[in-house]
């Protein structure tokens, strides 16, 4: 018989290969993505790690990888206020952040919070354009 956390790590594993391939549309996780994993994974230990390519529904070249949301879920937030753990987060992907990434919308949980609403949210749709010329005709 497994043990609940074994089985809660499995099916968390499971959830993220789903997320990534969809993310990426074509099967395929780019090397933005894999860098934001593997940098969040070695930082943060992760029990849960839910990352989502958003860049297909922002006003840039299909295959971009620049709009992202990620669900992390890590003991190492306990304690810790929202903005400590997005500065734990934007520390981990100060590279990414600089240069390839322009959106990052950030879910940092305790595995107490996750337990209790284990869902990532969604991001409204993109109005396309720039301040200036968005709402004009």
């Amino acid at each position: 018989m497994l043990s609940g956390r074994l089985v809660q790590r499995l099916v968390s594993m499971a959830s993220r290969v789903c997320l990534s391939r969809a993310s990426a549309g074509s099967g395929t996780i780019g090397p933005v993505e894999a860098a934001i994993r593997a940098k969040l994974e070695q930082a943060l230990n992760p029990e849960v790690l839910e990352l989502r390519n958003e860049s297909g529904g922002h006003a840039v070249p299909p295959g971009s990888e620049t709009h992202f949301r990620v669900a992390v879920v890590s003991s190492r937030f306990e304690g810790l206020s929202p903005l400590q753990r997005h500065r734990l987060v934007h520390a981990a992907l100060s590279e990414e952040l600089a240069g390839p990434v322009h959106a990052l919308a950030i879910q940092a949980r305790t595995p107490a919070q996750w337990r209790e609403n284990p869902q990532l949210d969604t991001s409204p749709p993109c109005l396309g354009g720039n301040k200036k010329t968005r709402g004009t005709p």
